[in-house]
Formats: C-alpha cells, sequence, structure tokens
C-alpha cells in the first residue's frame, strides 16, 4: 500500500491501480461544481441549451416563411415544437442540478454591481425561456389538438378555445424569442469582455479550462 493506492507487482512492471471509492469520488467531483469551477454536467446543461435555443431560434425565423407545397412546410414545425417541450424538461433537470449542487463563488475581480447584474441576468433568461415555451404551447394547442413530441407521446392541449389565442401567443411568443436572444447576445459580450479585457476565468470556468 502507498497511500490510498494499492500496488500490485506483475512479472515486469509495478502497476498502481485507484481504489474504487478515490475513483467514485475522483468521478463526482468532476461532475459536480466547486467553489472554483462549474462541472460538467453544468457546463454541458449551459451548452446545449446555448445550442438548442440559437437552432430553434434559426428554425423558427426560417419555417415562418414556408409555402404549403415546401417538404419541410410540416416537419419543421412539427421539429420545432418537439424540441420546445424537450428544451422544457431540460429547463427543469438544469434548474433542478442548480437548486441541489454548490454554485461557485463570484471572483474575486467581479464588483458588486457586476454580481448584481449577472445574477438579474441568469433569472430573467429563465424567466424568458419559460415564457417562451409557455407562448409556444398555446400556439401549438390554440385549435384544441394535442401537441405531438417526435411522434412518441402527445402533450394534451389544457388551455385552448381563448379567443385569437394562437395570434397572441405568437406576437408574444415571436417578441419573447426575440428578447431572449439579444439578452443571450449581451450575456456572450459580456464573457468575452471577462476574457479578453478584464482577463480573468470567467469563461475559462464555463468552458472547464
Amino acid at each position: 500500500m502507498i497511500g490510498t493506492w494499492q500496488c500490485y507487482y506483475l512479472p515486469h512492471e509495478m502497476v498502481y491501480i485507484m481504489p474504487l471509492s478515490i475513483y467514485i469520488k475522483t468521478v463526482m467531483t468532476a461532475l459536480g461544481n466547486s467553489h472554483n469551477h462549474w462541472g460538467l454536467v453544468a457546463r454541458l446543461f449551459h451548452w446545449l441549451t446555448a445550442f438548442i435555443v440559437l437552432a430553434m431560434f434559426i428554425l423558427g425565423l426560417w419555417m415562418v416563411d414556408l409555402n404549403y407545397y415546401h417538404q419541410w412546410y410540416k416537419t419543421a414545425p412539427d421539429l420545432h415544437k418537439s424540441a420546445g417541450i424537450s428544451l422544457f424538461a431540460f429547463t427543469l433537470l438544469r434548474l433542478i442540478w442548480r437548486f441541489t449542487h454548490l454554485t461557485p463563488s463570484p471572483l474575486a475581480s467581479h464588483s458588486a454591481f457586476e454580481v448584481s447584474v449577472a445574477r438579474f441576468t441568469h433569472r430573467l433568461l429563465y424567466l424568458l425561456l419559460f415564457g417562451l415555451m409557455l407562448s409556444g404551447y398555446l400556439i401549438s394547442t390554440a385549435d384544441g389538438r394535442a401537441l405531438d413530441v417526435f411522434k412518441l407521446f402527445e402533450i394534451p392541449a389544457i388551455i385552448h378555445g381563448i379567443d385569437k389565442q394562437e395570434d397572441i401567443a405568437g406576437t408574444v411568443h415571436l417578441i419573447l424569442a426575440i428578447m431572449l436572444i439579444s439578452i443571450a447576445l449581451l450575456h456572450a459580450s459580456a464573457a468575452l469582455k471577462h476574457h479578453f479585457i478584464d482577463k480573468d476565468r470567467t469563461l475559462k470556468r464555463m468552458l472547464g479550462l
């Protein structure tokens, strides 16, 4: 025994094997957050959400101009709706993870104002996400039909039949989408400012560096 490592002698070499408990602890440390770093799970939630939101925004803008005879006329909206429901579930899981795990402390170089703005921005992004998904649901179920998710299951139309539901929800959906993308871009710009101008670890922590 050398420290917490098991030492094994083989015919031509000596091999050190990490005990299972230490291995599990190492993996859990990498997955979870610490006071100074975002863990792998939090980083995956962050970057996958960013990718899905951007992809859905581009798809949404593109599909509204498709004519009836386009091959994606029905496929694109179905994909958009299914992705929206998936994002809703994904965001719930992200929040559960966030509230049940440690949040890294702000960098010492960040002012109290910067910390407050960052927290407000994160909360606003979550609110916009849920508002966007709710308005999308109201658009899809306005006619009383259930929302089909990747042809695997359906979400019932609980709220429908409201006067001009599809039109009003559609307008709100577009406004929220533009707001979400705009604030996300400001969020990304702030991260780049911290990286290239302030030269701190804000961006590196979310990249796992």
